[in-house]
């Protein structure tokens, strides 16, 4: 038997995992002396009431290892098997606890995967492997499968504002007074398990035409794509990009994925993203 281990990053809801059996490890957000579990003791729409609200940037921490280990201990008995989809270890300290934890269970079958990649498109990974188990799928397929799909990986998105990319340590000063000052919307790419910028545009409008263009350009046209829209409080434009997708495009209207407050502590408010897979080369 397999068990597939995943984490809030996925931007899966609590509640879909509880539904489908996949067992979930939360995010905890820090707010001064007050720490949160981001799976149901703070969700997105009352993290960012606090975040529009505070003075300081909150703070994030990836689950430890003790947090694994019940997981470890109940799934991986009896010569089970457990596959950890974790989100990119350059942005995420969860690879680490989930690697560490893994240790304390020597000979269990427990597998940990960076996926390079973090939001829906980890979600879509997270997803398609479990429906993979559900279909009897062995272990050793399953890692390189999902290893393959996450390698096909792209993703795209436009803040609303560089001040918590700043706050945040994401980028300098500098870049921050020019952009503030330029009104320059970048768009920026996931590569390779890092944030990359790609280009700027002078309005969020033009950068939500060029989101369209990237995925008319890029993305297959049939389900295999797992095209999905991300977003932190945005979900109207949200959906109005999702409706204009399948329109211009043809494809399926994009599912649309409420980014998690440990997305939103680095993104802020007003994010907007499209996560896709290509065809294998």
């Amino acid at each position: 038997m397999i068990t597939i281990i995943a984490d809030t990053i996925s931007s899966i809801p609590p509640s879909r995992a509880v539904e489908l059996g996949i067992p979930y490890v939360p995010q905890i957000i820090i707010f001064g002396s007050e720490s949160f579990k981001d799976d149901y003791e703070i969700d997105t729409e009352t993290f960012i009431k606090r975040l529009r609200a505070s003075a300081e940037l909150p703070k994030t921490a990836a689950p430890s290892p003790a947090m694994y280990a019940p997981f470890y201990e109940k799934y991986s008995a009896d010569g089970n098997t457990v596959v950890v989809i974790a989100p990119s270890g350059d942005v995420s300290g969860t690879l680490r606890g989930a690697t560490v934890g893994a240790e304390d269970f020597p000979g269990r079958d427990i597998r940990v995967i960076d996926t390079r990649t973090v939001g829906s498109g980890l979600g879509s990974i997270v997803l398609q492997a479990h429906q993979w188990v559900k279909e009897g799928m062995d272990a050793d397929t399953l890692v390189a499968k999902v290893k393959a799909m996450a390698s096909r990986q792209r993703v795209y998105f436009i803040v609303d504002t560089l001040e918590y990319l700043y706050k945040g340590g994401r980028i300098g000063g500098a870049k921050m007074l020019m952009g503030s000052l330029l009104q320059v919307k970048p768009i920026l790419q996931l590569t390779d398990g890092h944030i990359e910028p790609l280009e700027n545009q002078r309005t969020k409008r033009r950068a939500i035409a060029r989101l369209k263009e990237l995925v008319a350009a890029e993305c297959p046209r049939d389900n295999s794509a797992c095209l999905t829209i991300m977003h932190g409080d945005a979900l109207d434009e949200a959906n109005a990009i999702a409706a204009e997708i399948s329109t211009e495009t043809g494809m399926p209207r994009p599912e649309i994925f409420n980014l998690p407050p440990a997305i939103l502590v680095h993104a802020g408010p007003g994010v907007i993203a499209v996560s896709f897979f290509v065809k294998p080369d």
